[in-house]
């Protein structure tokens, strides 16, 4: 895994974070292969990974399933939940200021887990979701307890022919304008980062706040399975 953890940090961080600034979203390389995509998503099969399966109907949350992994995580995605913290740290830190928030967030991983847990938050919160035809996410937040870092990564495990419908979908809300659609072109092997809760948006008087929430529109045909990984941890 130290060759994905060096590839990551070779990333074009100021692009990501202007990305991110411009369309709410941003999109990496192809940095997963195929064969990794297979091993994580067969991985869904083995209960012993999970400490949970949330079935979407169940809570009115859409259709499809989600399972969220225990501890100890499976190394690929122990890895990428490491090596992405700390470039994102940085573009959180540039948002709290630019929106005169006192969060100052740490530099590396183990300290903001060590944070969550102090404040009743132990439970690991990277999951596998798995959609099949008729299949969809409702508009969410992923926020899980009072911390809840600014910013979270979409990997798309399935390959690009296998599944048709099904688009990861973000919805920034504006105060005293419409809201704004963005749908994210994802690849298998990509990773999507977006944001958790909200973002800063420049405006004619400064920095101001939209509340951004994600989905996944209905899955028309096949099956997508994505790994998703939220930075903090659940209480």
């Amino acid at each position: 895994m130290d060759t994905l953890s060096a590839q990551i940090a070779a990333l074009d961080w100021t692009a990501l974070g202007r990305n991110l600034d411009d369309l709410g979203y941003a999109l990496t390389p192809r940095l997963l292969d195929p064969a990794t995509c297979a091993a994580l998503a067969a991985s869904y099969h083995d209960d012993s990974r999970f400490r949970s399966t949330v079935t979407m109907a169940r809570h009115g949350y859409g259709k499809g399933e989600y399972r969220y992994f225990a501890y100890p995580l499976p190394d690929a995605v122990q890895a990428l939940r490491t090596a992405l913290y700390p470039p994102l740290a940085a573009i959180a830190n540039v948002w709290s200021e630019r929106l005169g928030q006192t969060d100052i967030w740490p530099m590396t991983h183990d300290v903001l887990l060590a944070r969550c847990h102090a404040f009743g938050q132990p439970r690991p919160t990277p999951l596998l979701l798995r959609y099949r035809a008729g299949d969809y996410n409702c508009l969410h937040q992923d926020l899980y307890g009072p911390i809840h870092f600014p910013l979270q990564a979409v990997v798309m495990l399935s390959p690009d022919d296998s599944y048709t419908g099904g688009a990861l979908t973000l919805v920034e809300n504006r105060p005293r304008m419409q809201s704004r659609v963005e749908v994210v072109p994802i690849h298998q092997g990509q990773i999507a980062l977006i944001p958790v809760r909200d973002k800063p948006r420049l405006v004619a008087t400064g920095w101001s706040k939209s509340a951004m929430r994600h989905g996944v529109s209905t899955v028309l045909s096949g099956e997508r399975q994505t790994l998703g990984i939220i930075f903090h941890d659940a209480g």
